[in-house]
């Protein structure tokens, strides 16, 4: 039964990350509510996840909202950020920004809410790509392996406000580079032996399903679904983190 409603979780999660980010906000307090020990909880986390957004990563090429070409670079960051990210909460422990992200999640649901670039049609980009992928790409790649929480919406604020991506390409190119990081954390979680793996693939199956159904709709609908769709997760995961300190 336990093995069903987390596979349950992980559609729903995989559905939402898809749209907007924030799938692990709704697995890794299930995964941990089912009394799995937290270190194993974080690898079945990633592990499980890396499925949805390979998945929605697919959908979003296939479509022809997403070009590999320019983000090599910060895919590259990406995976250095992650495993830097990784290695350095595992001996510091992330406390402090726990206290600071809630404001950051604010900030970014506020921008969502009142900015014109937030829209169906690009805008003009304030940074080039290649700053934007080594600052990007390596920032949230570290922020994503450290902590996590809301690192979709992230990426899709900056590809928005700083390259002008609308918010189909936004959202798509946000993909990759979330799964470069989540993979990065992976492994280095499955170095360690913190993996629960008939699980984490049940939900992996679940993830993929998910993923597909809430990419098709960001193609359909574009700015309309995505807009609140990330101002409502953003402020959840800003309340929730709120609640925990």
């Amino acid at each position: 039964m336990t093995y069903l409603l987390l596979t349950a979780v992980g559609f729903a999660a995989g559905f939402i990350s898809s749209i907007a980010g924030a799938g692990g906000m709704i697995t890794l307090p299930a995964l941990l509510w089912a009394g799995i020990p937290p270190l194993d909880a974080l690898g079945t986390n990633k592990f499980q996840s890396v499925f949805g957004t390979l998945s929605s990563t697919h959908n979003y090429f296939r479509s022809g909202h997403l070009d590999f070409r320019p983000l090599w670079p910060g895919l590259l960051a990406a995976v250095v950020g992650a495993a830097l990210g990784t290695w350095t909460v595992t001996r510091l422990g992330g406390e402090q920004l726990q206290t600071l992200l809630p404001i950051l999640l604010i900030a970014i649901a506020i921008y969502f809410a009142i900015s014109p670039r937030i829209a169906d049609v690009d805008s003009k980009p304030r940074m080039s790509n290649g700053l934007f992928n080594l600052l990007i790409g390596g920032g949230v790649g570290f922020y994503g392996g450290f902590f996590g929480p809301g690192m979709g919406s992230i990426y899709a604020l900056a590809f928005a406000a700083l390259l002008g991506y609308n918010m189909r390409r936004a959202t798509a190119h946000t993909k990759p580079l979330v799964l470069a990081t989540n993979f990065t954390s992976m492994v280095i979680f499955i170095a360690g032996g913190h993996l629960l793996l008939g699980l984490a693939l049940c939900m992996g199956v679940a993830q993929v399903i998910g993923a597909r159904l809430g990419s098709n709709m960001v193609i359909a609908r574009g700015a309309a679904l995505v807009r609140p769709a990330i101002i409502v997760a953003t402020v959840a995961i800003a309340i929730k983190l709120l609640l925990e300190t």
